[in-house]
């Protein structure tokens, strides 16, 4: 591609490349990355952290089921779960009747349940409660992710962090740097000549403005990504339609894959969404926790039997939890404080933090007992090897979780 028609493009395709950008920064590729790994692989026991985002608000209380309290069975009469039905943690706690596999990682110690998670003045919003947890800013709107600011703080490399999936949540985008996005299904890759356009693109040229080499610099991030992720990406999708919507247990096999394959890559975010239970709740409730409990027991079950794996901590939330009391459509609505689950052979099992009372509530709703961005504090701490108060902005006790 001759220099003019390369800077027209560039200046053409500005607001395409700033999309682009959402796909890393960076040069490397497959065979550097392998051949890192035979000359310095990666160092036994770095951890990496898999991050669960399940979108539309995840009732808790029927997650984490306090079928041992008379209050909750008064308040919901419709659709409690009694103890004959639970996975028992304790006299008063149990999971949901959906999830054996994450009552199996409970009984080997390797599940943390950390009760009433929220943060100050909670949202009802989905969209701004969701970015609210994944900018980790309850005070006020900003542009950056947790997990994109720590990006920033540690260089160009579009392969620290990954995202399966196309869309990148709000979380792995940072102010200089962003994490990559990779797709599940049949494979994505350009066709040759429009492969060696691209590489072109992303060839640096003195003569660009600021602006044109940021878009080339996203043009040869993506040259980067497939380059990379390919290998593993071809390898475990066989068979997916193209374009298929990807399932939960889908993209934690890409994970694995990648976690096996000793890709260097610290933090993956997948998602499983459909948790918005306004009506009907019980049955749909339980399809979703079903296939969150098959996928990542299966996942973790896998991880703990692989060297690299073995330092895997699944960090899995919701935007808020629901209101303890049942609506007319057999559902519940928008809520507040909730459970969050961490999982993972370096995890110290048990239950922390406070049950909410479900009977002393602020309007109706769950009070909180942890604030979620101890959680965080406690992952760039324990699992990124990060300074917790650069990332947040302050200084958030962590609970404990971690071996």
């Amino acid at each position: 591609m001759d220099h003019l028609t390369r800077r027209r493009f560039l200046i053409a395709s500005g607001a395409t490349g700033a999309a682009a950008l959402a796909i890393g920064f960076g040069t490397v590729s497959w065979g550097t990355l392998m051949g890192t790994a035979e000359r310095d692989p990666l160092v036994g026991g770095t951890r990496i952290l898999v991050i669960v985002t399940l979108y539309g608000g995840n009732d808790g209380i029927n997650t984490v089921i306090p079928y041992g309290d008379p209050a909750y069975h008064d308040a919901r009469p419709e659709f409690t779960y009694t103890a004959d039905q639970v996975h028992p943690l304790d006299g008063e706690l149990g999971l949901n009747p959906a999830m054996p596999g994450l009552a199996g990682l409970w009984a080997g110690n390797q599940l943390a349940i950390v009760r009433g998670v929220g943060y100050p003045k909670p949202d009802h919003s989905h969209f701004r409660s969701m970015d609210i947890w994944q900018t980790a800013s309850p005070q006020a709107p900003i542009n950056t992710g947790w997990i994109g600011r720590w990006l920033d703080l540690n260089g160009d490399n579009p392969t620290n962090a990954v995202n399966i999936g196309s869309v990148l949540p709000p979380l792995a985008v940072g102010a200089t740097g962003a994490a990559a996005a990779l797709s599940v299904g049949a494979s994505s890759a350009f066709p040759a000549d429009l492969a060696t356009a691209i590489t072109g693109l992303g060839k640096p040229d003195p003569a660009d403005t600021p602006e044109q080499i940021t878009v080339a610099q996203s043009y040869c991030a993506e040259r980067t990504v497939e380059a990379t992720f390919r290998p593993v990406l071809d390898a475990g999708t066989e068979g997916a339609a193209a374009g298929s919507k990807s399932t939960l247990a889908q993209q934690l096999t890409l994970v694995a894959r990648c976690v096996k394959a000793g890709v260097p890559t610290t933090v993956y975010t997948v998602s499983l969404g459909g948790f918005d239970t306004h009506a009907d709740e019980k049955a749909t409730q339980e399809t979703q926790l079903g296939i969150l409990d098959t996928a990542l027991s299966a996942f973790l079950k896998d991880m703990a039997s692989d060297p690299n794996g073995r330092s895997v901590v699944v960090l899995a939330y919701s935007e808020f939890g629901r209101r303890v009391q049942v609506n007319a459509s057999h559902g519940t609505d928008h809520g507040t404080a909730g459970p969050v689950f961490i999982a993972g052979v370096p995890v110290r099992g048990g239950f922390y933090g406070d049950q909410p009372s479900l009977t002393d509530l602020d309007d109706g709703d769950l009070k909180s007992t942890v604030d979620f961005r101890s959680i965080y504090s406690e992952m760039l701490s324990g699992v990124l090897k990060a300074d917790p108060v650069t990332v947040l902005g302050g200084s958030y006790p962590g609970i404990g979780v971690l071996t």
